[in-house]
């Protein structure tokens, strides 16, 4: 699934990279509170861009919030995201992964925007094996959950162990996938 996520990444011309998820579509944004805390990610290289989305939210007036891993194999926690293009309150945490430092507000996202490697039309994600959001979402059931992927990460069935936490809908380039949670 990396293979394939790399490979629709690198067809992509840029001019339409930088169009894709630029803002969440209206069914999606009429789920959302006004008041919601959105959380979301800074996308590597070939997972579904998430800054657009951050910049689009927090011009709505949103708090956005950024997981911040406390240790490679500890605990995910989330922190307030105040720069979603410069990327100026980000420092490199576990895993050299770039998240809010250490004096961001701890925020516990109402709205949670997740990358993953592939999903299906149940809502099942596959994600990259750490369990982090797994663990987080576990612990925060009430919270509506969304995948962010290309439309080439959907498969017919993606496994599922008894931990892992489905999503309620999943954004595509072409539409949103409703899920079964």
């Amino acid at each position: 699934m990396r293979a394939i996520r790399k490979a629709t990444v690198a067809d992509l011309p840029d001019a339409v990279r930088s169009l894709v998820f630029s803002r969440p579509p209206g069914p999606v944004l009429e789920r959302i509170a006004d008041n919601a805390v959105i959380g979301l990610y800074r996308a590597s290289t070939n997972e579904a861009p998430a800054a657009r989305y951050a910049q689009f939210f927090l011009e709505a007036g949103h708090r956005i919030a950024l997981p911040r891993l406390l240790a490679e194999e500890g605990a995910m926690r989330f922190a307030e995201h105040t720069d979603p293009l410069g990327e100026s309150d980000l420092v490199e945490g576990p895993h050299g992964i770039m998240q809010p430092g250490g004096g961001a507000a701890d925020l516990v996202p109402d709205v949670l925007f997740v990358p993953l490697l592939a999903f299906d039309a149940a809502g099942r994600r596959l994600g990259q094996g750490g369990g982090y959001y797994d663990r987080w979402m576990a612990d925060h059931r009430e919270v509506l959950r969304i995948g962010l992927a290309w439309d080439t990460q959907a498969v017919d069935e993606v496994p599922s162990e008894p931990h892992d936490i489905p999503l309620h809908l999943v954004i595509t380039p072409t539409r949103v996938h409703g899920g079964e949670a």
